[in-house]
């Protein structure tokens, strides 16, 4: 299934995608995408409503689309995960997982508006595939055990200021977390609906231009071992977000570097699971 949420910011409503692609309100059975609907089993009440699709209403035509899932309660993010993004940037290839977190503030809809903050001369793209969690969870038994906890995927777009993230001291986060730094969607499609999410193609585009191709065949760490990595130092709770690294072809990495200004359109995909177009304006 397609999970997606419609409607004006902060009053979204949920639905599901049929497969002609027309978007069913189901907010008469389910009152948002959010911790207590992952955890109370709300995917399976969905596909209950999925195979009546007909007899439930449409979206409005032309309705806004909001991130796939409700703020979530954490949003968990995974640097230099590939090999060949790592060298791009001078960094050693890591040995474990690279953990910042990113403000839940920072998450917004998938064709939202990106924000370049206040000062800002070094915004930067990068799209990744990103994670729900389906369950809260904590000391999973292996990798494989992940399968079982995780709701399903979507695509992202992490955001970055550079200069905020290395220039001002601190961590990851503080260049990471501004307002529309985590465009998510346009929806989640469900976990069953990705045979191997270590085979999809991602790829971003500045005004137009090809700057980013990759393959999630490239990560260091797959899906399934990021989340069993990351329930052994905190719990995973249901609705979290996790986003698991950018191949190359980031801004920063370029010669010379190049980065977002008021009026460029950054456009982004990923293998079955839909594009963004962000439009990027000052804050």
């Amino acid at each position: 299934m397609k999970l997606v949420r419609f409607g004006p910011r902060d009053a979204e409503k949920p639905g599901i995608v049929t497969a002609a692609g027309v978007i069913k309100d189901v907010s008469a059975h389910v009152s948002d995408y959010d911790h207590a609907f992952f955890s109370g089993g709300g995917i399976e009440k969905l596909r209950s409503l999925a195979a009546r699709a007909d007899s439930l209403p449409d979206a409005p035509a032309g309705a806004r689309i909001g991130a796939p899932v409700a703020r979530p309660r954490n949003v968990f993010a995974i640097g230099l995960n590939y090999s060949d993004h790592a060298k791009e940037t001078g960094a050693e290839i890591p040995s474990e997982p690279i953990l910042f977190m990113k403000a839940t503030s920072a998450v917004c809809g998938p064709n939202d508006p990106i924000l370049i903050p206040r000062g800002s001369e070094k915004t930067d793209w990068e799209v990744e595939l990103g994670l729900v969690i389906g369950r809260d969870c904590r000391y999973l038994d292996s990798p494989a055990a992940a399968r079982d906890v995780v709701a399903g995927f979507c695509v992202a777009n992490d955001v970055s200021e550079r200069a905020f993230q290395i220039e001002h001291g601190g961590q990851w986060s503080k260049g990471k977390s501004s307002e529309n730094f985590l465009p998510l969607g346009p929806w989640l499609v469900t976990v069953d609906e990705v045979p191997d999410p270590q085979r999809l193609g991602l790829t971003l585009d500045v005004n137009g231009t090809r700057r980013q191709t990759g393959n999630t065949q490239k990560m260091i760490f797959d899906v399934w071992f990021i989340v069993h990595y990351l329930s052994q130092f905190l719990k995973l709770e249901a609705g979290d977000v996790v986003i698991t690294g950018t191949p190359p072809g980031v801004g920063m990495g370029r010669k010379p570097p190049e980065f977002l200004k008021a009026g460029d359109v950054v456009t982004l995909a990923i293998d079955g699971l839909g594009s963004q177009r962000g439009e990027c304006k000052n804050s």
